[in-house]
């Protein structure tokens, strides 16, 4: 263990430097193989899989730690991030896997430690393009991977219910923010733009309705034809022309 991860582990247990009671869970979505993915994260030692999640400084923005949090996790900056509920429920705060989670890190802890009271959770989802994530854990994590929004495997605490309502939030917010094109390459087609609606909303959507919407916003700049082998049947290429 180097200097730098014994002193991370040691801030997190003593918790000195941060707001007691207060968390940020991030669910971290991503789009790839026709498929809408989430980033979780799984403790050492235990099995217990997790949304990345982290903790406010004394002296930082709620924004800047959401930021903060989400970069650590995928290696990006100006990360497109929404808070979209406050998860406060008495019953959400369990100690029993915080109890595993710190026994199996060497964490000394009695019933009174900080981090097995009651905890409010912010929640923030995030978009990020699935190409230039690079999934990172911290020291107390056997991994940080992607997995299929329908096939995720059963979350500590709450964290099921948190990503079906992130999910909610992100389908209310599709049209009115614009907010699905921060889930693509910078190059795309129609198509491709239209099976990401498609997998987020959960249904098939007309293609000439689709289409002439999209391209009715004004935000897209046409670029090239996408080679298929036949040039009359190749799609267009797109880019957005303003920032979102």
């Amino acid at each position: 263990m180097t200097r730098n991860h014994q002193a991370e582990k040691e801030s997190v247990a003593q918790g000195g430097n941060y707001m007691h009671g207060l968390a940020i869970d991030a669910v971290i979505f991503g789009f790839h193989d026709h498929q809408l993915k989430v980033l979780l994260m799984q403790y050492k030692k235990t099995g217990l899989f997790t949304l990345p999640g982290g903790f406010i400084y004394k002296k930082e923005n709620l924004n800047d730690a959401a930021q903060r949090v989400v970069s650590e996790r995928t290696g990006l900056e100006n990360i497109y991030l929404e808070q979209f509920y406050v998860f406060g429920d008495y019953g959400r705060s369990d100690p029993k896997p915080m109890k595993a989670i710190m026994t199996a890190n060497g964490i000394a802890h009695d019933d009174s430690h900080w981090l097995l009271q009651r905890f409010v959770s912010i929640g923030y989802y995030a978009l990020v393009d699935f190409t230039k994530v690079i999934p990172m854990p911290d020291i107390i994590f056997d991994g940080c991977d992607w997995y299929d929004l329908p096939g995720i495997p059963q979350l500590m605490q709450d964290h099921n219910s948190i990503v079906k309502k992130a999910l909610t939030a992100l389908r209310n917010d599709l049209d009115n923010k614009l907010i699905a094109f921060n889930l693509m390459p910078e190059e795309f087609t129609l198509g491709d733009l239209q099976i990401l609606y498609e997998t987020i909303l959960d249904k098939k959507l007309l293609r000439p309705a689709f289409q002439r919407k999209i391209l009715s916003l004004g935000i897209l700049e046409r670029i090239a034809k996408k080679w298929t082998g036949g040039a009359h049947k190749a799609p267009y290429l797109y880019r957005f022309s303003k920032p979102l």
